[in-house]
């Protein structure tokens, strides 16, 4: 088993989870602005963290010094309902968090490289390194998108990356896709990863095993970042 000195904090169920993230969020944001003036938050798309992006939208806190970011994207229009920009516009850039400055990384009006392009030159102008960064897991163990056997994978989790965002395209991603890569997500200040139902903690608990990163691409997180991780968890959704 990976000796991984990370933080676990457990809910009974993922409403409970969620106030706890967006209660340690907010916090870590609120010590950022007081330190630096200013705090980049890097959150995940998927299904569950719609509760947490309504809790935390309604904290208190200065949201007029916070940046928010995308920790990858499919490549769709920003009105689709697969947008992870889309997500995050209707559930956490609301309320009070609607004064926050928020980066889309997608902009599939413009081609592939020149997207790319785009994305990287958006993101190199944030203020990095990111004070959190809320992660997600697949059932594969894919975080962000990297995706086990996706094309250019070991790239996009190395901590010393060329660029700050990566193509990606894997059998399992769905629509080519752009993820921040090692070199953003792995040097954050404070990473999150949430994770909720009996079959996720059981792909946890398998990525604490012994194995290649590649096929288990939370790995990288867990080995690289685990003295600045806290995985939030519950066994019910």
């Amino acid at each position: 088993m990976i000796q991984a000195d990370f933080h676990r904090r457990e809910f009974a169920d993922g409403e409970e989870l969620a106030h706890g993230l967006a209660d340690w969020t907010a916090e870590r944001l609120r010590v950022a602005i007081a330190a630096q003036g200013v705090a980049l938050l890097i959150v995940s798309g998927g299904k569950s963290p719609a509760r947490f992006f309504e809790l935390l939208s309604d904290m208190e806190l200065d949201w007029t010094r916070v940046a928010v970011t995308l920790a990858d994207e499919r490549r769709v229009p920003d009105d689709s309902p697969r947008s992870n920009a889309r997500l995050a516009r209707e559930k956490l850039l609301r309320n009070r968090a609607a004064a926050a400055n928020f980066t889309p990384l997608a902009d599939v009006r413009l081609p592939g490289d020149q997207e790319l392009a785009a994305a990287s030159a958006r993101v190199a102008h944030l203020p990095l390194p990111a004070d959190v960064v809320v992660l997600g897991m697949g059932d594969d163990g894919h975080t962000a998108s990297w995706f086990p056997g996706a094309d250019g994978l070991a790239e996009a989790m190395d901590l010393g990356a060329r660029q700050l965002v990566a193509p990606i395209a894997a059998a399992d991603a769905g629509e080519p896709r752009l993820t921040l890569t090692g070199r953003v997500i792995l040097r954050a200040r404070a990473i999150a990863l949430e994770i909720e139902g009996e079959a996720k903690l059981a792909t946890f608990a398998a990525a604490l095993e012994p194995g290649p990163e590649e096929a288990m691409p939370i790995r990288a997180v867990l080995r690289r970042a685990a003295d600045r991780l806290t995985v939030f968890s519950a066994k019910q959704t």
